[in-house]
């Protein structure tokens, strides 16, 4: 399997670019590469490289880039996904599964029936591990945009973009009265309830800022199934 690198910097054709520690340690132990080996690096503002690897240390490395080629496999519609908090696990699993599957981007916000609090003390420690995953999904799924990460104490500070929707097995439309919609779209907003449900003051909430109710089916799936499922059936209407 070819080697994906992100890397957090200015790429430019022919550029001499540094790895850290992590990504040599991986290059080396787990993919068993030395130099003279080629990679694919790319930073997710669209495109990637071609590089060499020229220093392959335990400290660090470096690699050199080949022309930009301009590969694009992101969805012609940017799907954004808005998941109320639950245990860890579940929220890793969204996260990973619906970068493989194309989200642009993820808001974990706080609910009346969330699972999972997040002490302002912890926040940024949790938001970088939830990043990572996002950035390993993104590697291994060979996109070439990283999702953004948010945390969202409150439902009433969320952002949303284009056709916005409740994932909501009650009063709701059916997926097939709305998939056509999905062809013409730029942007749609999947907000996600945690494990008991959005309360009924939280669906008041969001359909006041002009979300509605969406029924995927006659079965209900967890809520890490979910969104990745909505991806799933987006990426096929596609």
């Amino acid at each position: 399997m070819h080697c994906r690198l992100y890397i957090k910097a200015t790429l430019t054709a022919h550029a001499t670019v540094a790895m850290d520690s992590e990504q040599t340690r991986y290059l080396r132990q787990v993919m068993r590469l030395q130099i003279g080996h080629a990679i694919t690096v790319f930073n997710g503002l669209g495109g990637e490289y071609i590089a060499e690897i020229i220093q392959l240390e335990k400290d660090g490395g470096q690699c050199v880039l080949s022309e930009k080629i301009d590969a694009n496999r992101e969805l012609a519609c940017r799907v954004h996904i808005i998941q109320a908090a639950n245990r860890s696990e579940k929220i890793e699993t969204v996260l990973q599964k619906a970068t493989e599957m194309g989200a642009a981007s993820f808001q974990i916000v706080n609910s009346e029936r969330a699972t999972l609090t997040l002490p302002s003390n912890k926040r940024d420690k949790r938001l970088e591990r939830w990043q990572k995953i996002v950035i390993e999904a993104v590697e291994q799924s060979e996109r070439t945009m990283v999702p953004n990460v948010q945390w969202l104490d409150k439902l009433l500070n969320l952002e949303k973009r284009g056709a916005c929707f409740i994932l909501h097995p009650r009063d709701a439309m059916l997926w097939q009265d709305v998939r056509d919609d999905v062809v013409g779209a730029k942007d749609i907003t999947l907000a996600v309830g945690p494990e008991g449900g959005w309360t009924n003051q939280e669906l008041a909430l969001l359909h006041d800022q002009g979300f509605q109710s969406l029924k995927f089916g006659d079965r209900i799936m967890r809520t890490e199934t979910a969104a990745p499922a909505l991806l799933a059936a987006i990426q096929a209407v596609l």
